[in-house]
């Protein structure tokens, strides 16, 4: 639902996708994948992977979060 937000805002569909690792290193967004588990009886029957690869172009400074 988050993410819904995101592309229908006209900013946020011109916004570079990046994830945050928790020692503060910025990733690019390369694909995502909805994947189907074929262990029987878990509760997550899919699961959503996030491939990710190191930035080709240094982004700025962050001014504020909106």
């Amino acid at each position: 639902m988050a993410l819904e937000k995101f592309v229908k805002s006209p900013i946020g569909q011109e916004a570079r996708v990046q994830i945050e690792l928790p020692n503060g290193e910025m990733y690019d967004l390369s694909s995502m994948m909805l994947l189907e588990n074929k262990i029987l009886g878990t509760r997550e029957t899919h699961r959503l992977v996030l491939n990710v690869q190191k930035p080709t172009l240094r982004m700025g400074e962050i001014i504020k979060k909106i």
